[in-house]
């Protein structure tokens, strides 16, 4: 009779809810099988304290002596003996097996034996049971965690698919609807992926949020191992009752990323029913998050390595263009931009050349219609408050974040029509220095704001660094260059006047000719003294009219008779208004003219002309033809070893740090 009405409750934390019943009716099933505290005054009560069973003999006996609403209940069903016998593990209560009769009759000794044998056949089902899931559960687990490791394996270095994996075995094992994994960038909080969210949410996701403004991550920010709110509607935060409103989540739990103590982000797993996470699910999902991290890792390690490779290649290749092309800045410059920009991950980029007066344009990589604005603008001197002005004030980086923001915005008019020509936002300019003078810059920029790291600021210095050292490779082997034409020139001068001593033709020929070739000069005469007229002993390059004017004399110019003058130069003839000047812009086709007097002891003996069509002549080239005498080379003209006619650079010449920028300007027109 007593087997007629059974029943086999659990314990779920301290709640007891039958899974089993028989023999009961629909009603009081459903109220057995609804979870439910064990007051006090329950008879049951005592399983809890280590009894081995409750037996009730005659249960309207007991409920007149201590009512019970459950007793009254299974009085209104018949019971009228019931029979508690518990379930445990090593002392631990699991639950119980209720048995009742409809007579009251105590239970036989045999009875409550095989009732306890039952009991003990349930523990042991029940532990096979635990058992059974945890092993599933941990090959589930060891399943998804082989799973995320072969997809960090099958993209090394790419995030975005190793946290989609995360993100949905995460859920998956922990019966998450909703979620995301987050991650930290400064002050701003941004998803990186999210699990099953609405499109809008989830793009507000990835829009980014303050952190210190949000409850959850602000907790986190703090330290703490993990946050789990049990209803998420309590909390009061736009972006949490954002996530109610639009995806009906009420529990949430948040795992932190950390490395070292530093918040990278977190995990966020979110349920749509108020339903707490174990702790079984939380060290999951922490499990998770420390996957998270390692992938993170990994990925941080791996870039830097590729980065350094790149880095490494660039410099190679740059090296490489530098000694294939030995003197010539050009390839060099363009080369040195090109991967200044790439690496930098910039939209484009210029380096510019300073003559110590203004900046030249060296190379421009990226933005067409920037790079033809600035050929076109040709050299420039920018004004004090401008980037480009306070690297010539001594700044060492200048970094803008967005440039309509930056003062020389508002004060350089040149630098307001570059940012609208190139649409730059973010800019970094840093200098080409040699011993503290200043040579030219570099610049790069972003198409939005986006300001460049301090990786990116090292980058560039070191490609500044390579610039500088490609500049001065380049002077020191242009100064080696011209030292020895201007030895070998001399030397062929010495020559001649040994080969024909006493004719000074050939002389004067070899002179002209070998000074027009060491200055770039295509016209000119060496005149001498006849009177009160210069006449041409040699002329190189005119028409011969032009020639036999110069061969007929002239007046000897003013100028020269000061002997304190000791050049006179005309950087373009055609702005000046004489009948010399005219005849040989007009005739000849000169525009920088330039005029050395040849005097022996303060007397002027005639002068040397070099004339280039286009204006240029530099410094150092008015100075490369003077020549010195010793001895009187019309008095000893035969006698070639009394004198000596050589091309000399003087104390005038442009010191080496001003001319490496001259040449470097040069090199580029």
């Amino acid at each position: 009779m007593w087997r007629r009405i059974r029943g086999f409750a659990g314990l779920e934390g301290e709640k007891f809810r039958a899974v089993a019943t028989r023999g009961y009716p629909e009603k009081f099933e459903q109220l057995v099988r609804h979870p439910h505290s064990l007051e006090p005054y329950s008879p049951v009560h005592a399983l809890l304290h280590g009894e081995p069973l409750v037996e009730i003999p005659d249960v309207m006996a007991h409920q007149a002596e201590a009512p019970n609403p459950r007793a009254e209940a299974a009085i209104a069903i018949g019971i009228r003996s019931v029979l508690f016998l518990p379930l445990r593990r090593d002392s631990l209560l699991l639950g119980l097996i209720s048995a009742g009769r409809k007579e009251a009759r105590p239970f036989l000794g045999k009875e409550i034996a095989l009732l306890q044998n039952f009991a003990t056949q349930a523990v042991i089902a029940m532990e096979n049971a635990r058992l059974l899931s945890e092993t599933r559960e941990a090959l589930e687990q060891q399943t998804a965690t082989a799973g995320v490791l072969q997809v960090i394996n099958s993209s090394p270095g790419e995030l975005t698919p190793v946290f989609d994996a995360i993100l949905e075995e995460a859920h998956k094992l922990c019966g998450v609807t909703h979620g995301g994994l987050v991650l930290r960038e400064g002050e701003i909080f941004r998803a990186v992926a999210t699990h099953s969210y609405s499109g809008p949410f989830a793009e507000q996701l990835r829009q980014g949020y303050r952190g210190a403004d949000n409850p959850i991550t602000r907790a986190l920010i703090d330290g703490e191992r993990f946050l789990h709110i049990s209803d998420l509607a309590q909390i009061d935060h736009p972006m949490v009752q954002a996530s109610v409103e639009n995806a009906g989540v009420r529990t949430g739990l948040y795992i932190p990323l950390r490395k070292d103590g530093a918040l990278l982000g977190m995990i966020s797993s979110c349920r749509t029913e108020i339903r707490p996470f174990t702790d079984k699910e939380i060290a999951l999902l922490q499990n998770f998050a420390a996957q998270a991290v390692i992938a993170m890792e990994n990925a941080r390690l791996l870039t830097e390595t590729r980065e350094a490779l790149e880095q490494q290649t660039a410099t190679a290749e740059v090296l490489q263009v530098i000694n294939s092309s030995p003197g010539d800045l050009t390839p060099v410059f363009d080369a040195m931009l090109e991967k200044a920009t790439r690496l930098c991950d910039a939209a484009c980029g210029v380096l510019r050349i300073w003559d110590g007066e203004h900046f030249h344009i060296g190379a421009v990589h990226g933005e067409p219609r920037f790079s033809d604005w600035l050929r076109q603008r040709g050299p420039s001197r920018p004004p004090a408050d401008d980037p480009l002005g306070r690297i010539i004030k001594g700044e060492g980086v200048v970094h803008f974040a967005d440039a309509p923001d930056d003062a020389g915005y508002v004060a350089s008019p040149a630098f307001r029509q570059a940012v609208e020509v190139s649409g730059m936002r973010s800019g970094i300019t840093v200098p080409l220095r040699k011993d503290d003078a200043l040579l030219g810059a570099i610049t790069v920029y972003q198409q939005e704001v986006r300001p460049f790291s301090e990786k990116q600021i090292a980058l560039l210095q070191n490609f500044a660094a390579q610039a500088v050292i490609a500049m001065e490779n380049a002077r020191l082997l242009t100064e080696t260059r011209e030292a020895l034409g201007q030895q070998t020139a001399t030397a062929e001068v010495l020559g001649v006047i040994n080969s024909s001593p006493g004719d000074l033709a050939p002389v004067f020929d070899a002179i002209l000719e070998k000074t027009h070739t060491l200055c770039g000069a295509t016209l000119g005469s060496l005149f001498l003294i006849d009177g009160k007229l210069l006449r041409a002993a040699a002329t190189h390059g005119y028409p011969e009219d032009l020639a036999q004017r110069w061969r007929e004399g002239f007046v000897v110019p003013a100028r020269l008779l000061d002997d304190s003058i000791r050049w006179v130069h005309n950087p373009d003839l055609t702005l000046v208004d004489t009948p010399t000047a005219r005849a040989v812009s007009g005739r000849g086709g000169v525009r920088t003219s330039l005029m050395l007097p040849l005097r022996k002891d303060g007397r002027l003996l005639g002068a040397i002309s070099c004339n280039r069509q286009e204006v240029r002549l530099s410094d150092k080239q008015i100075a490369l033809p003077s020549i010195r005498f010793d001895g009187d080379l019309w008095d000893k003209a035969a006698d070639p070893k009394f004198c000596e006619v050589a091309p000399a650079i003087t104390a005038d010449a442009m010191s080496p740090s001003r001319y490496s920028r001259a040449t470097v300007v040069r090199r580029l027109r």
